[in-house]
């Protein structure tokens, strides 16, 4: 999942443990909807528009590819999970949590269940204080004052007081920059490039992609396989060669590690069954020559998925020139690899079996995977 849209939520919790009610929420947003990227310091509260316990409140920007509509769905959902029973009667009552989306990049939205901005927004100083503390600037995209001129003239007079306690950010339970760096391998349509994209975004890494689609001899392999096995092996040699030397030796100050969804030496495995063996024993030595001085990942992650499963995938992302792969080939090709991992031993290897995960659309099989990566 690429984390597109960044949206504000509100958090309060008036009734038991309210502080570990606030950490469960966050816990489970981000799980469930997308990268918390900052928290705001939490701050008590009393009771607004009703007799009842103070609150503890807070405010978090979120990264999340879902829609307004299911950030409020999943939201409500977690609401539900963590024990809010919403009462039939009108008016404010106290409540286990509360979560309500404050802004979604600078939608406008207007619905029977959802407005955004939050319509109270600009009137409540618990809201607009923790608000403040993580995006002061931002401008409200229908007052089109910013956070910190709201909060000025804001005429609810609540106390607001902070507390010196912080909330952890579920972030950082994954040390996988830990690993300076990381390659992600697989087969055909193992989902390596969207693994490495997601974590190059959650964890601020420079990411490294295959520029498998500007090799021209590609779609002509396929075609032809004896005629052009060579060619293209040879021109994605030399192309890894420029691009993993380039990639590895400009330093990036501020990336905290580097992941790319191959490694160098799946020319070797993909060469050694493409090609008759005489033409592999020499692209081997050509290989060693130009690879010898080229760094190794600190960790090696080969994504495994059964060939009905990577078949589903090929189809599905519509590659006209991968839609006649066979399954045979697939194998080949699996079998290639798990062959190669088993004589290495100067590799750092993890291998992932997610034949039955689906971490791109599912957040929780994704920090699935990042918890057997980080066992490694």
């Amino acid at each position: 999942m690429i984390q597109t849209n960044t949206t504000y939520i509100a958090l309060g919790s008036n009734k038991g443990d309210r502080f570990k009610h606030l950490q469960e929420a966050i816990n489970l947003i981000y799980k469930r909807i997308g990268k918390v990227h900052v928290i705001a310091k939490v701050y008590n509260t009393p009771a607004l528009g009703f007799s009842g316990a103070d609150f503890l409140n807070t405010c978090i920007c979120v990264k999340t590819d879902f829609s307004v509509e299911t950030v409020l769905e999943l939201l409500q959902q977690i609401e539900i999970q963590m024990g809010r029973v919403k009462s039939k009667q009108t008016g404010y009552e106290s409540r286990v949590i509360d979560l309500d989306i404050l802004f979604f990049n600078n939608l406008r939205v207007q619905t029977e269940t959802l407005t955004v901005p939050h319509p109270e927004l600009a009137n409540r100083r618990f809201v607009l204080q923790p608000l403040v503390d993580i995006a002061a600037k931002e401008t409200h995209p229908v007052l089109q004052q910013t956070m910190a001129e709201l909060l000025a003239t804001c005429q609810d007079e609540s106390a607001v007081t902070a507390i010196n306690i912080w909330l952890k950010n579920p972030n950082k339970k994954y040390p996988i920059s830990k690993f300076n760096y990381l390659a992600i391998e697989g087969n055909i349509g193992a989902g390596k490039t969207s693994l490495a994209t997601m974590i190059a975004a959650e964890f601020n890494a420079k990411l490294i992609l295959e520029r498998f689609a500007d090799n021209p001899f590609l779609p002509k392999f396929y075609e032809d396989a004896k005629r052009y096995a060579f060619t293209l092996e040879m021109s994605f040699l030399a192309d890894r060669y420029q691009q993993i030397s380039d990639d590895l030796s400009q330093l990036d100050l501020f990336k905290d590690f580097i992941v790319s969804d191959y490694d160098i030496y799946k020319s070797l495995i993909f060469s050694k069954i493409t090609l008759p063996e005489d033409e592999f024993k020499l692209y081997r030595r050509l290989f060693y020559l130009m690879y010898k001085d080229i760094a190794k990942p600190e960790l090696y992650i080969y994504l495994y998925q059964n060939t009905q499963r990577l078949q589903e995938n090929i189809k599905k992302r519509g590659r006209d020139y991968e839609q006649n792969i066979k399954d045979d080939y697939l194998e080949k090709i699996n079998a290639g690899y798990l062959s190669f991992l088993k004589s290495q031993d100067t590799l750092n290897v993890k291998i992932i079996d997610i034949s039955n995960r689906d971490f791109v659309n599912n957040r929780e099989d994704y920090f699935w995977v990042l918890d057997e990566i980080c066992k490694a």
